[in-house]
Order: structure tokens, then C-alpha cells, then sequence
């Protein structure tokens, strides 16, 4: 059944897919607060208060976009019981390719050995994990793929302006992998509900590199192919379309506020995270929070935080979670899955 709200169009499927098992990897340089004082003009004190971050990961000067999906990936196959060749598609939400062509999936596909298996990358913001859910239950419920691998993986850190103390303190590097089937019970994806407004991108852009502005001393000079945002602009629409999301979301499944178990929120800021728990009611134990260990590593966080949830064995079959994102575009989208 597909029904339309306000020119966005939802999907609640009789059928679902669900994630067979999870990886993730983590880099293992970390950026402390503290560390962050010696570079920029700024303070444990004020990040906290203003982001919730204490922390992040950071990327290696070699490692690049592919390495983190690939092991991430090689996790996911390992704890699924997947060989590799068994994958049907792999798709890679990101921001920060590898190159702008070929696509991150196909530098992640040579790595893992895998031959001529469909690759390619989705890139809409920090949504770009749940837009790439929403899109792998389309291709696997139409018979096109029977078993997806799905990444969300970013070094945001590479393209991250580090004498902008609003933007530098908040970004960090990671990666998610799911394993997308077919499922065979009642537990999977519920309901979704996505949109964009693309009158609202030079909000949070990173301006060179395209065909807007192409690589040159200037645009390197102006450090225009490093993120730039409108903290307070981007707060207040994120604050609004996470919690609309959620709500239509958890509406089109036909559930209530009080059957959520779980809210996994993109993590981008504590506060945003808040108000997203207070827009459904839930208590703080409801709402899983790592920023502070992680930062924003956009698309990776959603899959990272299920993954945690997983390992510290607190989510049990049957219950409902919501995920949720909000990123550049802007794009948004919430998924309702039934574990």
C-alpha cells in the first residue's frame, strides 16, 4: 500500500525486509575536547554544553572512505554467516566518496573481492542511511536483489575547515554496515516516511570540488571544499522535520508513542537529540545517545548506535525502534522497524 502526505510519499509494506546482522569500525585515533583547545579558541566547557560531544574518532591521513565501509562490511558478512559472494548488491551511503567517480561501492566491492556484483553510492546528508534502507526494501521486495550490504560511512573530518571552531568541534569519522534480506516473521522494517526541501541547501553545503565550483587556487584558498553551515538555521529545521518524521512515521504504522522501545536519532547534536525524545515522550533510557563518544559521523551513526544497542543485549524480539535523520539538502527520513 502506498499512500502520499503533503507531496511526500510513505510506504507500509505486508512485506518487510530485515537486517540479518551488523559491523561497524571505528578508527582509532581519538580527539578529546582538550585537544581540540590547543587548535582552536574554544573549551571543554562550551562544546559540551552546546553539542554533548566529549569526543571523536579520527581517520588515519591513509585511510580513506573505502577502508572504514570495507571493514565495517567484513563484520557485518562475519557476524551474519555471509560469504561475501553472496551479496546481491552493494550500496554505500556517503558524503565523502573516495573519488567522484567510480562510486565508493565499487572501491569497497574490489576490496572485498566480490565480481560483478551492482555497486553504487547514495549521498543525500546525514539521511543517507535511512534514504538507502528505504531504497534496498524497494529493490529486494521487487525480486531485484535478494541480499543487500548496505554501508553508511564517512571521514567527515578530511573535509572539515579546522579554524572554524563552530563546525571542527563537531564532526568525527566512522562506519555501519547492515546485511539486508527478506524477512520470514512479523520483525523488520514497518513503515517509513522521507522528504527534502532543496530551497534550504546552501545552509549546509560543502560548496567546491563540483561543477559549481571546480578545484582551483581560489576555491582551495577560500576553503571552499570544506564544510560550511548555519549552525542555528540548521538546528531550527532539524529540531521541526526529526519530530514530524518520527511522528508520521510511527502514525503509518498504525503504533503510539508509548510502543517505542527504542529512539536511534541521527546523532548531530544533544539538543537536537532532546527535543526529538520530548516530540514522542519518551524517557531519556528510551533515546540512545552516543555523541558524546563519537561526535556527528553522519550516516555512520545510526547504524553504529544499533549495533552498540545490540552488543550491550538490550534490544529483544519484538520490540519497536524508530530511526531518525535529519542532513544537508535538507533531506530527512524515519524508519520504524520491529525488531
Amino acid at each position: 500500500m502506498i499512500e502520499k502526505f503533503e507531496g511526500v510519499h510513505m510506504t507500509k509494506m505486508e512485506r518487510r525486509i530485515k537486517i540479518r546482522s551488523t559491523g561497524i569500525y571505528l578508527p582509532d585515533k581519538i580527539l578529546t575536547n582538550a585537544d581540540l583547545e590547543k587548535l582552536v579558541e574554544t573549551s571543554d566547557e562550551w562544546i559540551t554544553t552546546r553539542t554533548g560531544i566529549k569526543e571523536r574518532r579520527i581517520a588515519s591521513k591513509e585511510q580513506v572512505t573505502s577502508d572504514l565501509a570495507e571493514k565495517a562490511a567484513r563484520m557485518a558478512l562475519e557476524r551474519g554467516g555471509i560469504k561475501a559472494e553472496d551479496i546481491d548488491l552493494i550500496l554505500v551511503a556517503t558524503n565523502t566518496p573516495d573519488t567522484i567517480f567510480p562510486a565508493t561501492a565499487c572501491w569497497v566491492q574490489k576490496k572485498l573481492g566480490i565480481k560483478e556484483t551492482p555497486a553504487f553510492d547514495l549521498q543525500a546528508g546525514c539521511t543517507g542511511l535511512l534514504y538507502g534502507l528505504i531504497v534496498a526494501e524497494s529493490l529486494i521486495l521487487s525480486g531485484t536483489a535478494r541480499r543487500i550490504l548496505l554501508i553508511g560511512v564517512d571521514i567527515l573530518t578530511k573535509v572539515t575547515n579546522w579554524q572554524d571552531r563552530g563546525t571542527c568541534v563537531l564532526f568525527g569519522d566512522g562506519a555501519g554496515a547492515f546485511i539486508l534480506e527478506e524477512s520470514d516473521d512479523d520483525s523488520g522494517l514497518i513503515s517509513h516516511f522521507w522528504g527534502a526541501d532543496g530551497s534550504l541547501a546552501e545552509l549546509l553545503i560543502l560548496p567546491g570540488g563540483g561543477t559549481l565550483y571546480p578545484a582551483d587556487e581560489k576555491t582551495v584558498e577560500k576553503k571552499l571544499h570544506c564544510i560550511t553551515m548555519k549552525g542555528n538555521e540548521v538546528f531550527k529545521h532539524a529540531v521541526k522535520r526529526m519530530g514530524e518524521a518520527a511522528v508520521e512515521a510511527l502514525k503509518l504504522a498504525g503504533l503510539d508513542k508509548n510502543q517505542v522501545d527504542y529512539l536511534i536519532p541521527h546523532q548531530a547534536n544533544l539538543r537536537i537529540i532532546d527535543a526529538t525524545g520530548e516530540r514522542l515522550n519518551l524517557p531519556k533510557d528510551k533515546v540512545v545517545v552516543n555523541i558524546h563518544k563519537y561526535g556527528n559521523m553522519s550516516v555512520a551513526t545510526i547504524p553504529v548506535a544499533l549495533h552498540e544497542l545490540i552488543e550491550e543485549g538490550k534490544l529483544q524480539k519484538g520490540q519497536v525502534i524508530v530511526m531518525v535523520a535529519f542532513g544537508a539538502g535538507f533531506t530527512w527520513a524515519s524508519a520504524v522497524y520491529r525488531w
